[in-house]
């Protein structure tokens, strides 16, 4: 999508604002076309900092710190989510002793 399709799908997002984040490193699309093509994940960045400065009200000056969190989670969720998978793949005896660590351990219940 084009930056002019893009702000199109917010009433009140101006091509303005939307250049601007982008120049604040917030939205990353993709430059290597004439102009600025967001892909579906920058719509979806997109989406969650209109959200965050208009539904929430975050000034900007906080709206880096909550991405970075935001991005830190997502991160976290996908290391998560690849070591289920490959825990998964092993042998019954280790699946068992993996959960059994993670039941002694206190800190994961499952």
């Amino acid at each position: 999508m084009d930056l002019v399709a893009v702000a199109a799908l917010f009433t009140d997002l101006t091509t303005v604002e939307l250049v601007h984040w982008v120049e604040l490193g917030w939205v990353v699309p993709d430059t290597e076309v004439a102009g600025l093509e967001f892909r579906e994940i920058d719509v979806a960045r997109v989406r969650l900092i209109h959200d965050l400065r208009r539904a929430m009200d975050i000034g900007e000056d906080a709206v880096p710190l909550v991405l970075s969190l935001l991005d830190q989670i997502y991160e976290l969720r996908s290391g998560m989510n690849a070591l289920l998978r490959a825990v998964s793949f092993q042998p019954e005896e280790v699946r068992a002793a993996v959960l059994a660590a993670l039941r002694t351990d206190g800190r994961v219940a499952i």
